[in-house]
C-alpha cells in the first residue's frame, strides 16, 4: 500500500466533517462583512474612493458580490476550488488596497499589520482548501 492511499484511507469521515466545520469557520466573516457594506452603502464608496482603488463603485459591489457568492460556493460545496482561488485573489487584493500597514506608524501601523497578515493566513486557508477540496459533505464532493 503506497503511503499516499494510506493518508487518504486513514482521514475517514472525521476527516470530511473536520473540512465541513473549517469551510464555515473560514468564510464566515465575509457575509458578515458584505452585510456591513451594504448598509453603509454611500461610505465603502468613500473609503474605496480615499483609499485609491481604481472604480470605487464598482469596486464596492464586486465585494459585497465576492463576500457573499465565494462563502456561499465553499459552505455547500460547489465549485470550493474555484471559489477558494476566487476568496485568494479577493483577499490579497483588498489586503493591498486597504491594509498598506507601510504607510502607516504607531497604533494605527499595528492594527494595518495584524489585518494585513490575518488576511495572508486566510489565504493560507483557502489554499489548503483550495488542494484537498470540500470533503464528502459538498455538493460536489470530492473523488
Amino acid at each position: 500500500m503506497s503511503t499516499t492511499t494510506s493518508h487518504v484511507t486513514a482521514r475517514g469521515g472525521d476527516f470530511d466533517l473536520v473540512l465541513l466545520i473549517g469551510r464555515i469557520a473560514l468564510v464566515l466573516l465575509f457575509p458578515i462583512s458584505a452585510y456591513f457594506k451594504i448598509i453603509g452603502w454611500p461610505g465603502i464608496v468613500t473609503t474605496l474612493t480615499q483609499q485609491g482603488a481604481p472604480l470605487p463603485f464598482l469596486g464596492g459591489v464586486i465585494a459585497v458580490a465576492a463576500e457573499i457568492i465565494l462563502p456561499l460556493l465553499i459552505i455547500i460545496g460547489f465549485q470550493t476550488r474555484w471559489a477558494a482561488f476566487g476568496l485568494i485573489l479577493y483577499t490579497l487584493g483588498t489586503s493591498a488596497i486597504a491594509h498598506r500597514f507601510w504607510e502607516f506608524t504607531g497604533g494605527a501601523q499595528i492594527g494595518q499589520i495584524f489585518s494585513f497578515f490575518k488576511n495572508l493566513s486566510m489565504c493560507g486557508g483557502f489554499l489548503i482548501l483550495a488542494w484537498t477540496g470540500p470533503g464528502r459533505y459538498a455538493v460536489q464532493p470530492r473523488p
